[in-house]
């Protein structure tokens, strides 16, 4: 179809995007894991992804490609399935699933999502029950934290989890907007012992996605990721015991926000690779068109440069706080929002630029540039708003700056920040 529309039209080749000065980044082993899923997702993902999107069928086949070559458990242990990479080469899988087809992408991240928790907080037991199938691909996780009233609030959820008189729980309330929550067999659910008590009520339970009191409601319309579902759970007096919660009472705000450094870091992978998605259906359309090269058209050579500098300059930020990561994951947080809004505001701008730069090719789906730019709304919005993420990392900055200025006074350094009254300015860590 696309020949049809654009004679010698076919988005640019995957290596072709390849960038030295990012590729230095990555160790043998990162090189290895993306020449693996580059393989599969040319073969099983990237074929069928317009056809998703456009149908709305379930993504399954090109997960299951994926897990099935023993690429869906990266970051878990080889004792529960996964195959122990790095935080890195995770994020570079991600990076080249979501720039063929963002719903593999989505249902590959939510795999993880659901499955972190469980490896960080988890029982021996817990583990082993469920890791290896969520690695394998032969269960579905979901990970239900937001509400109707309580998104990026997480404190102010209303589900709770009230005693049983048995030492277990029964958990009552509604969870929406659940990546993969119609098909989920394993759900970890986030409910509040003590309403009262805000985030220190707060506490993980694992709901089988058999568990009498489950209700899974509609799966919800959206804008993009037509391939991923999304839904609606009910919880009515559900029971579970005691060794269905998840760490102990109080900790699931802590969990919860462990967990987001790898959610963060998919949205922010999952946004490049939209970004690079766009840029190589635009390098496609200039190559088709004469428009690049000798005799081409200077504007779009200029356009197509910059787009190229700021992927690249977003795949660095992403590669270096993955690194970070796995590093020192506490001090990489203010990295994290970084990267995050960074990545996936360029994932928007991206597709955005390049459906414009293909004129009116740029409005018809067999293309494949406004499916970018349906799917790349979204990560703005997942995984912490990227208003959150701004509002965090200025936090981080104001602490910073009032760290030196403390600092400099304990040194009898007397620094402003302008360098005016007070003394002479200077840095300060």
């Amino acid at each position: 179809m696309n020949e049809e529309l654009l004679p010698g039209f076919a988005p640019a080749d995957p290596s072709l995007l390849d960038e030295p000065l990012t590729d230095r980044l990555l160790g043998e082993a990162e090189h290895a894991v993306r020449g693996r899923v580059r393989d599969i997702v040319a073969k099983d993902v990237a074929p069928r992804a317009a056809e998703w999107d456009r149908t709305g069928e379930f993504a399954g086949d090109g997960y299951h490609a994926l897990a099935s070559a023993g690429l869906a458990g990266l970051i878990f242990p080889p004792a529960y399935g996964g195959s122990g990479s790095s935080t890195l080469a995770y994020a570079v899988a991600m990076e080249e699933i979501a720039a063929a087809c963002g719903s593999t992408a989505l249902i590959y991240m939510t795999q993880t999502h659901a499955g972190y928790p469980i490896l960080i907080a988890g029982t021996e037991e817990q583990r082993r029950r469920y890791l290896p199938a969520l690695c394998a691909g032969t269960a579905y996780g979901s990970l239900a934290i937001s509400e109707p009233e309580a998104g990026s609030d997480v404190a102010a959820m209303r589900t709770t989890a009230r005693p049983d008189g048995d030492g277990g729980y029964i958990l009552d309330g509604g969870k929406t907007f659940i990546t993969t929550g119609d098909r989920a067999d394993v759900i970890v659910c986030f409910a509040t012992v003590d309403r009262s008590a805000g985030r220190r009520g707060i506490t993980a339970f694992l709901v089988p996605g058999d568990a009498p009191g489950l209700t899974r409601g509609r799966t919800l319309a959206k804008l993009g990721m037509h391939g991923s579902s999304t839904a609606e759970l009910f919880l009515e007096n559900l029971r579970l015991p005691a060794s269905a919660r998840l760490g102990a009472e109080g900790e699931g705000w802590s969990l919860s926000m462990r967990s987001v450094v790898k959610s963060r870091i998919s949205a922010g992978a999952q946004g490049l690779g939209l970004a690079r998605g766009a840029y190589a259906v635009a390098l496609g359309w200039a190559r088709a068109t004469g428009a690049l090269g000798r005799g081409g058209r200077q504007d779009v050579e200029f356009h197509l440069a910059d787009l190229r500098a700021r992927i690249a300059s977003a795949r660095l930020l992403l590669y270096s706080v993955a690194a970070q990561v796995d590093e020192d994951e506490e001090a990489a947080a203010a990295g994290i929002a970084m990267m995050k809004f960074t990545c996936t505001d360029l994932a928007m701008a991206a597709a955005d630029e390049v459906t414009d730069l293909l004129g009116p090719l740029g409005d018809l789906a067999e293309m494949g540039a406004e499916r970018r730019l349906r799917e790349a709304k979204v990560t703005q919005i997942y995984d912490g708003t990227n208003q959150v993420q701004r509002l965090l990392l200025g936090r981080d900055t104001a602490r910073r700056v009032e760290k030196g200025v403390m600092t400099a006074r304990r040194d009898g350094r007397g620094a402003t920040l302008a360098g005016g009254r007070g003394g002479t300015h200077k840095e300060t860590s």
